[in-house]
């Protein structure tokens, strides 16, 4: 898995953008969000029973993420047409607001993020506005990730400063003597 410190890969992919009834696809690339935070995480599969929780608990916070200066996308090894088909057919997902984009398995290799049964583990990236890794962590496929602790991350990284464990926004942060 990349690590932090390591630049992310520039990439260009297809995804399902919009809600329900305005839901589209096209292609975003991460050009088109040069010198911003990323919110990247991947999911396994369309279709199954953890990954909707997650997709609309982050969609839940994107207003916070948002905030923060930062783009929130989301995908999986499962093609825009497939995501498109699963947000239409999921009431959960049928008004979630961020994209779903389409995370090959040469992506997803690249990423270090594919499971040797083919789909992406549950990762999440936070990538700087400088394209550089600052956060990376990865959840067996069948545990949800927590939505706070990823904006708790991003709140952390965001001081330029040195955080305590358990750090929470508001707490100073380490002041080294």
């Amino acid at each position: 898995m990349i690590t932090p410190g390591t630049r992310f890969p520039h990439f260009t992919t297809a995804a399902c953008l919009g809600s329900d009834h305005g839901a589209q696809l096209a292609s975003v690339s991460s050009a088109d969000v040069a010198g911003r935070w990323i919110v990247l995480y991947t999911y396994p599969k369309d279709f199954t029973f953890v990954c909707p929780t997650e997709i609309v608990e982050l969609d839940r916070q994107r207003d916070a993420f948002v905030a923060r200066g930062a783009v929130l996308w989301g995908g999986s090894t499962d093609n825009e047409h497939c995501h498109l088909a699963w947000r239409r057919s999921e009431p959960m997902l049928r008004e979630i607001g961020h994209p779903l984009l389409f995370i090959s398995p040469g992506m997803a290799e690249a990423l270090g993020v594919l499971h040797p049964s083919g789909v992406a583990v549950r990762a999440t990236f936070l990538i700087d506005p400088e394209g550089v890794v600052r956060y990376s962590s990865a959840h067996d496929l069948n545990i949800g990730r927590n939505v706070p602790e990823i904006l708790r991350v991003l709140d952390a990284l965001q001081t330029g400063g040195l955080t305590a464990c358990n750090w929470k926004p508001g707490d100073a942060p380490i002041s080294p003597r």
